[in-house]
C-alpha cells in the first residue's frame, strides 16, 4: 500500500462515519428543513398523480396502444425523481412475469441507459477526490462516459501502467438527495403500516432502516472497493466466478478506479449464442455462485440486476458492482439451507419452526393452526416434481397466508428475497421455463450430504430422522437429486458420511439407523437396495468395503 492509499484509507475513515445511516439524525435534519420536503414530496405525488390520471384517461377512452407510450412515460418520472426510484425501476426490470414487455423493455434502460451528468463536473470531481490532476492520474480516458447508472458514470481509460480500466464518478449532491427520499419513505411507512393487510407492525420502517442503510453504504466507493476484494477472496478458487481488481492509487469514496470487464449483458441472449455460449450454462453459474454467497460465505450481493452481471467471452459470470452486499449469520445460512430441504420434503412442521428461527415468526406463536395452512398453500408449488417448483410461485402464494398469520418480514430477509427473486427473473429472461430449484435443490441436497461442517451434519441428522424413525425415503430423494449436480463426487461423499457414522459425533444418527434396519426384529434390505440402485452407478462394493474397512481400522486404533 503507498502512501497515496494510505492517506484515503484514512481520509474515508472519516467520510463513513459521516455517511452512516442514522434514521434518527436524518429526521432531526429536516425536521428544521420542513419546506424541502415538502417541495420534494410534491414533486413525487406530481409526477405519479399525472401518471395514473393518464393510465385512468388512457382506460375510460378505451386506448389498448397507449401502453408503449405510457411505458416511455414511466422511465422518465423514475429517471427523473432520481436514484431511490431509478433503483425501483431496476428491481422491476428484471421481472419478466410481473411487468409487460413494453413496460419491460423501458425499465431494463435504467440499468445502464441513463442520462448521464456534465464532464466538467465528472473531471473536476476525480481531480478534487484523488488530489491529482487527471492526465496524471490516467495515460488516456474517454472523453464521455460509456455509461450511466443511478449513482453515478462510468468513463473507460487506460492507466500509466498499461492496464485497462473502468472509472466509476459519483454524481453530485448524491447524499442529500437519497436521504431526503428515505425521510420521506420512513414517514409514509410510519403512518401507513396500520393500514396495510400485512402483520409487519413496526417492521415496515425496518424495512426502509435496512434500505437506507445499504444505500449509504453503497455510495461509499471505498467501502465497495473492500466489498469487491472480499466478494473476490470467497470467489478465489471458483473458475467460473470473474471479479475486477480494484486500483486503490486511484480511488476514493467518490471515485472507483477497477479492472475494465470485456462481456455481454445477461439480457443479451442473442449476444451471447453468437460468442459460442450456452445460455444455460451462464444461468447456472448465477445461481450457483448466488447460493454459495448467501449458503457458504454469507456475504452476498444484494442488487444483482444485468447492469452488474456479464458473461465474459470464456463463459465466465463477473460481477461488476459491489455497492449493495449484506452479511449472514453461520446459523442463519444453514437454516436458510434446512428450510429449503424441508419445503422439498413437504415437512411443514419443521418449516414453521425453522420460520420462528429466522424471525418470520415470534417464539410465543402457536404454529400449530399454521402448519396445515403452509401445507394447504405451498404444496401447491412442489406437486410431484422438484422441477415444477419455482420461487415465485412460493412468494406468491406465500403472500396469501401474512393476511391470516402473524408473520413478519425481517428485515434483513427483504435484501435476501429480493435478490432470489432478481436472480430468478434474470434467469427467465435467458430461458423462459427455467426453474430456480432445478438448480438450487441439488446444490443444497449436495452440501448436506457432504456434511463438512458439524452444524450441515447436525441439518442432515434433522432431516433424516422425523418422528423418532430413520426417513429412507428423504435419503433416497436428496442422493437422486444431488446426482444431477455435476461437481457432486459420490466417492468422497460416501467416504465423509461413514467417517460421520463411526463417529462419536454420529452415534444418534448410528443408533436410529440400525433400529429402522432392525424394526419389528426382522432385517429391512428393500430400503438399501433402493439406496444401493441409486449409487451403484458410480459406487462399486469393492470401493465401498475399502472405505469401510479403512475408517473401521482407524476408529479401532484410535480407541487402543
Amino acid at each position: 500500500m503507498t502512501w497515496q492509499t494510505a492517506k484515503l484509507h484514512n481520509l474515508n475513515s472519516e467520510i463513513r462515519r459521516q455517511k452512516k445511516y442514522d434514521a434518527n439524525e436524518i429526521a432531526l435534519y429536516y425536521s428544521s428543513r420542513p419546506w424541502q420536503v415538502v417541495k420534494r414530496a410534491i414533486s413525487i405525488v406530481w409526477s405519479f398523480g399525472w401518471f395514473f390520471i393518464h393510465i385512468q384517461w388512457d382506460r375510460f377512452n378505451n386506448r389498448r396502444d397507449s401502453k408503449k407510450r405510457r411505458s416511455i412515460e414511466l422511465r422518465q418520472i423514475l429517471t427523473n425523481l432520481g436514484p431511490t426510484f431509478i433503483k425501483v425501476g431496476q428491481a422491476l426490470s428484471t421481472r419478466p412475469d410481473l411487468i409487460h414487455p413494453e413496460f419491460l423493455d423501458e425499465l431494463v434502460k435504467l440499468q445502464d441507459q441513463l442520462p448521464s451528468f456534465d464532464n466538467k463536473i465528472a473531471f473536476s470531481i476525480i481531480e478534487n477526490s484523488l488530489k491529482i490532476k487527471i492526465d496524471k492520474a490516467y495515460r488516456e480516458i474517454s472523453p464521455n462516459p460509456v455509461a450511466a447508472a443511478s449513482l453515478g458514470q462510468v468513463y473507460r481509460a487506460i492507466l500509466y501502467t498499461g492496464e485497462e480500466v473502468a472509472v466509476k464518478v459519483q454524481r453530485a449532491n448524491l447524499e442529500s438527495v437519497l436521504t431526503c427520499d428515505l425521510f420521506l419513505m420512513r414517514w409514509v411507512a410510519s403512518k401507513l403500516s396500520r393500514f396495510l393487510p400485512l402483520n409487519l407492525e413496526h417492521d415496515l420502517t425496518l424495512i426502509v432502516d435496512e434500505f437506507g442503510s445499504k444505500l449509504l453504504e453503497e455510495i461509499d466507493y471505498i467501502n465497495e472497493g473492500k466489498n469487491a476484494e472480499k466478494f473476490a477472496y470467497n470467489f478465489q478458487n471458483d473458475a467460473d466466478v470473474k471479479v475486477p481488481k480494484i486500483y486503490w492509487d486511484f480511488s476514493s469514496d467518490r471515485i472507483l478506479t477497477l479492472e475494465w470487464i470485456q462481456g455481454y449483458k445477461l439480457t443479451n441472449t442473442e449476444q451471447i449464442k453468437n460468442a459460442g455460449l450456452d445460455p444455460y450454462s451462464i444461468i447456472k453459474i448465477g445461481v450457483i455462485s448466488g447460493l454459495k454467497q448467501l449458503l457458504e460465505h454469507g456475504f452476498f450481493h444484494a442488487d444483482p440486476h444485468p447492469g452488474n452481471l456479464f458473461a465474459t467471452h470464456d463463459g465466465r459470470m463477473a460481477f461488476i458492482d459491489f455497492g449493495m452486499m449484506d452479511q449472514l449469520d453461520s446459523i442463519t445460512k444453514e437454516i436458510i439451507a434446512n428450510s429449503v430441504v424441508q419445503l422439498i420434503n413437504q415437512d411443514y412442521d419443521a418449516l414453521a419452526q425453522d420460520f420462528v428461527k429466522l424471525g418470520f415468526l415470534t417464539p410465543d406463536t402457536d404454529i400449530k393452526p399454521i402448519i396445515p395452512a403452509l401445507e394447504k398453500i405451498l404444496g401447491n408449488a412442489i406437486t410431484k416434481n422438484v422441477n415444477d417448483f419455482n420461487f415465485k410461485t412460493i412468494t406468491d402464494d406465500f403472500s396469501k397466508l401474512v393476511h391470516k398469520y402473524p408473520f413478519r418480514l425481517p428485515a434483513k430477509f427483504a435484501l435476501i428475497i429480493r435478490s432470489l427473486i432478481t436472480q430468478e427473473g434474470l434467469a427467465l429472461s435467458l430461458d423462459p421455463s427455467f426453474k430456480l430449484v432445478e438448480i438450487a435443490y441439488p446444490y443444497i441436497a449436495k452440501q448436506l450430504l457432504t456434511g463438512e461442517t458439524s452444524q450441515l451434519r447436525r441439518r442432515l441428522s434433522e432431516i433424516l430422522i422425523k418422528d423418532n424413525k430413520f426417513q429412507w425415503s428423504r435419503l433416497e430423494n436428496m442422493l437422486t437429486i444431488a446426482s444431477s449436480e455435476e461437481s457432486f463426487n459420490l466417492l468422497p461423499t460416501a467416504q465423509l458420511s461413514l467417517q460421520y457414522l463411526f463417529s462419536d459425533e454420529g452415534q444418534y444418527l448410528r443408533h436410529k439407523l440400525l433400529l429402522a434396519l432392525t424394526e419389528n426384529d426382522k432385517l429391512h434390505i428393500e430400503e438399501i437396495q433402493k439406496i444401493w440402485k441409486v449409487i451403484s452407478n458410480e459406487l462399486h462394493p469393492q470401493q465401498l468395503l475399502t472405505i469401510l474397512i479403512n475408517i473401521l481400522q482407524k476408529t479401532i486404533t484410535v480407541k487402543i
